[in-house]
């Protein structure tokens, strides 16, 4: 019973390391799968809706600025902001309520960051929107 129970113990280790390879993989990736991630070149099933829910970045020396042009109403509003690198790794956040009077965030990047870096925006109805760019 204890070398099935190893087998066992084994295998699910083997898989779990295979499928966090993948998604490192994937994470990586700047192809999404369909209708899960929009950006302004992919807009998917919400063409014509980009305008209001890319993110929009500016960056000021080391201070990441992220506006979606968004109304923000009781019913449809920006819930929130991220800022990410392609790894995966967290640089920051802001959730909104649907009383703020915009969707802006302001980020102060960490030292020694450069390279692609991930801005996102969640709206309440349209979904989850990215915008890649580059410090």
């Amino acid at each position: 019973m204890k070398g099935r129970r190893d087998f066992l113990k084994g295998s699910l280790i083997a898989g779990s390391v295979a499928v966090l390879g993948r998604a490192v993989q994937v994470q990586a990736a700047t192809q999404f799968p369909k209708n899960l991630i929009y950006t302004k070149e992919d807009p998917g099933r919400w063409a014509g809706k980009e305008g209001a829910h890319v993110p929009v970045v500016t960056v000021t020396g080391g201070t990441v600025k992220i506006v979606t042009p968004h109304p923000m109403t009781k019913e449809h509003y920006i819930v929130k902001h991220t800022l990410l690198t392609p790894d995966g790794k967290f640089l920051g956040d802001k959730i909104f309520a649907n009383t703020d009077p915009a969707a802006e965030s302001t980020y102060t990047l960490p030292e020694g960051i450069k390279g692609t870096l991930w801005a996102t925006s969640f709206c309440n109805i349209h979904d989850f929107w990215l915008t890649e760019f580059t410090v």
